[in-house]
């Protein structure tokens, strides 16, 4: 489609990409200013999902800080919080069998989710998105899931907007009876909420070189299931986490389990994406943890009804980018907000869209030039920088760095000394992005994983199936190959191409061609918008970008 297409655009004081916490908190809280000042703001939430939390994962135990500053009534108004943290447990995982439950007094106070006058919850973070869609609606926020931004409108270095991804082009490129072009969606700030590597935050990042001067972003992949379990089982608000097996003691991460409403529990592993053997599968990790005593008790008669997975952005403060450019704003995930010390990110990713908000509004009624849109929202940074998220994410600055340089044990320990010290110790800093992490496969040990039991634990595809996930078939590839010879050519003999297992969706293989020959076969039907390939490429050559709108996972309740 080389011609150029006339494309239908629509100007608005505010366009936000993604209905997650951060873009969905900021939209509420820029419609409430409005209305208390009896002043017109048009804005729109665009979303790639087909349904606001649709493509929402998390694990979560909430931390309701931001939510009761946006709206202090949140339980009268229904929000979905029902279910508070009740008891915490913390496990050491020694080997396939045995496990350590750690005395309270040496869990981090990061990781306490009772006690303390702050009450946490167990919930569903996607259903928390479809609550507060449900009040931006109300306050008067538009809000189009199913329209995937794919480009950002930058004229005279500005970002002036986006524009919406075309609907109904073939394979090969071209119309097909369906086609829709997509819109310009122009505004006088734009904020980006994609979510966790946002291909257009990650364009932003180097446009506008927003990352100069940071330590490299660092990112893990959660993988979650929700099971149904039987009543006698079932202890709502119990929060388990652990760490250890299956992990090795180059490969960091932890995983956790909670009892969630309605006889459900919540399972899942976070593994860091700086990894060093290319033979392992974060998925096959996963599904062999399950099996672990300490475990398998919560799961045993029940019934896995959900599956997905996702990458987390866990850099901290280290790797924070500058999140202010001309015209614009990176808020939430799509910048890096998560606490990883606290294992939560949505309080934090919330806030910044409330600052986000009121920087934006200010902007909105800051004189002729301001409010015609395009200036650098420079308030925003001081307003987040003199924020309680962001003195959180100051505490645990070397949290990451810790774990990465001193290991599980000796990581936590420093981490648990730094927490009481109050941050005196040294920052610590880990230069080495996650791509460049890999070894040679022939200098790593092949995994060796079990066969799933089809019990507790399963394979890709049916676990794909689980999560709905759907994209029409006749659509160009959304996962792009800056040189198609790469995987075969040079992943294939250093590292067995790793695509073939870091993928939670079976969308890369290692295919035996017509010729004999290997061939790289990507299924892009399967994949469930991790992003986990865009990171952890050893050579950087796949970029994801948005599918056409509305395709990807649907996830339920995740």
């Amino acid at each position: 489609m080389e011609e150029q297409v006339e494309r239908d655009s629509m100007d608005v004081d505010v366009v936000i990409v993604g209905a997650g916490p951060a873009g969905l908190s900021a939209a509420c809280r820029l419609m409430q200013q409005a209305n208390e000042a009896d002043q017109e703001l048009t804005m729109c939430v665009v979303e790639k999902g087909s349904e606001v939390g649709a493509h929402i994962l998390s694990g979560a135990v909430f931390e309701p800080r931001a939510l009761a500053e946006l709206f202090p009534d949140w339980e009268e108004r229904g929000a979905p919080l029902t279910t508070p943290a009740t008891r915490d447990e913390v496990y050491l995982l020694k080997d396939a069998e045995k496990g350590q439950k750690l005395p309270n007094a040496l869990v981090p106070p990061s990781m306490h989710n009772t006690g303390g006058g702050n009450t946490r919850y167990v919930i569903s973070a996607g259903n928390l998105c479809r609550w507060l869609a449900e009040q931006a609606e109300a306050l008067g926020v538009e809000i189009f899931p199913g329209f995937a931004a794919q480009e950002t409108i930058i004229e005279d270095g500005v970002v002036k907007g986006i524009l919406i991804g075309d609907m109904g082009v073939s394979a090969d490129g071209q119309p097909k009876d369906s086609y829709t072009p997509g819109m310009e969606l122009r505004a006088k700030y734009t904020l980006f909420a994609e979510g966790s590597r946002g291909h257009l935050g990650k364009r932003l990042i180097q446009e506008y070189r927003l990352d100069a001067g940071k330590d490299p972003q660092h990112y893990g992949i959660g993988l979650k299931e929700l099971w149904d379990i039987p009543a006698d089982q079932h202890e709502p608000g119990l929060v388990l986490h652990g760490s250890g097996w299956p992990l090795d003691k180059q490969t960091h991460g932890g995983w956790f389990l909670y009892h969630a409403e309605d006889q459900q529990v919540v399972v899942g592993l976070i593994m860091d994406l700086s990894y060093q053997n290319p033979w392992l599968s974060p998925f096959d990790e996963f599904q062999r943890m399950k099996h672990h005593p300490v475990i398998k008790p919560h799961l045993d008669n029940g019934k896995r009804v959900a599956y997905g997975a996702r990458a987390i952005t866990k850099g901290g403060l280290n790797c924070l980018p500058k999140m202010t450019f001309p015209g614009g704003l990176l808020i939430g995930c799509d910048a890096g907000t998560l606490n990883f010390a606290k294992i939560k990110g949505l309080h934090t990713a919330m806030k910044s869209g409330l600052v986000a908000a009121e920087s934006v509004f200010e902007a909105l009624n800051g004189g002729e030039e301001a409010a015609e849109g395009g200036k650098e929202l420079t308030g925003f940074t001081e307003k987040w920088e003199a924020s309680w998220a962001y003195a959180e994410l100051e505490a645990s600055a070397s949290f990451g760095p810790a774990l990465h340089k001193y290991g599980t044990v000796g990581g936590g320990a420093y981490n648990f000394a730094n927490q009481l010290l109050g941050g005196k110790l040294p920052n610590l800093h880990d230069t080495t992005p996650d791509h460049a992490t890999l070894k040679p496969a022939k200098e790593c040990e092949k995994i060796d994983y079990p066969k799933p039991d089809g019990k507790l634990s399963f394979d890709k595809l049916s676990s794909v199936f689980l999560s709905n996930t759907n994209h029409e078939e006749d659509q160009p590839c959304h996962l792009k190959l800056t040189d198609p010879d790469v995987p075969i050519r040079d992943n294939l003999p250093e590292f067995d191409e790793p695509a073939q297992r870091y993928c939670p969706a079976a969308v890369y293989e290692v295919v035996e061609g017509d010729d004999g020959k290997p061939q790289f076969q990507i299924n892009f039907q399967n994949c469930v918008h991790c992003k986990t390939c865009d990171i952890k490429d050893p050579a950087q050559n796949i970029t994801w970008v948005a599918p056409e709108g509305g395709g990807g996972p649907n996830y339920p309740n995740m």
